[in-house]
């Protein structure tokens, strides 16, 4: 269940004890400590181990926690459309985007819609119309894709999800992002693959980065959260620590 808590008297919004100590995530107020802003937000969120990896056995599953779910679920409260790769939706067997009713009556209050938006970014538009992230949905996803893409798995796809074609023969992500923010989703939550951050880093979208910093080493192949072309690095600034016993959970924002 998501928790939305009242404001903590032994925590500042950026989640910080006075003094500078980190606090547990428990104590914070989590949607002050990830406030939607009044300027166009393209926020991202992942987990990584200590040594960098993003999966356990293919999944990010392996690396999350108790306290990691809970700011999983108030960024998805706070966020007006949720940005996800194909690819993610696949491998991490995405359900509907479906709030529990503590996390609808926040959006309520706060005049937004009950649900979010899923945005599904597909350049093959490989994807199972099936799967309960389109069947069960409560709001009809938006499927992001190209002028390439196949016209079979368009229009299968078209009967569960309205599909927007930005770019020739890839997805032309800043176009995308652009429109939905015409259609007043400002505030953005993207929740990888890394080839989608990567793309996002290239295209430099990014205004801040959520990550959770995992304590477990974990080897082998598993990539880092962002694959993509090389570019010129992008400053951020530290904006709040939280943490949950030994996992920590990191907000970086945009150096302005």
């Amino acid at each position: 269940m998501v928790r939305l808590p009242a404001p903590s008297r032994r925590a500042d919004p950026a989640g910080h004890r006075p003094g500078g100590t980190v606090i547990d995530v428990r104590d914070a107020d989590l949607a002050a400590c990830y406030p939607r802003r009044p300027e166009p937000t393209l926020r991202v969120n992942f987990v990584a181990s200590i040594d960098g990896a993003v999966t356990v056995d293919g999944k990010s599953a392996g690396l999350g926690g108790p306290g990691d779910k809970m700011i999983f679920d108030t960024l998805r409260t706070v966020c007006d459309a949720l940005v996800v790769a194909a690819g993610t939706v696949r491998t991490e067997n995405y359900d509907a985007l479906r709030l529990t009713e503590p996390a609808r009556q926040w959006r309520r209050d706060h005049g937004l819609p009950a649900f979010p938006l899923m945005v599904v970014v597909s350049g093959s538009l490989d994807l199972d119309p099936g799967q309960l992230v389109f069947s069960d949905a409560p709001v009809r996803p938006l499927i992001v894709t190209h002028a390439g893409a196949p016209a079979d798995r368009r229009a299968a796809l078209a009967e569960v999800a309205e599909i927007v074609t930005f770019g020739e023969e890839s997805v032309d992500l800043a176009a995308a992002v652009g429109e939905l923010h015409a259609r007043g989703a400002t505030q953005l939550l993207c929740e990888g693959g890394p080839r989608l951050l990567g793309a996002m880093i290239a295209a430099d979208l990014i205004d801040e980065l959520c990550l959770t910093v995992s304590p477990r080493l974990v080897g082998g192949a598993a990539g880092r959260i962002a694959a993509g072309p090389d570019g010129p690095p992008r400053e951020m600034s530290l904006a709040g620590i939280l943490a949950d016993g030994d996992m920590l959970f990191l907000r970086y924002a945009r150096s302005r």
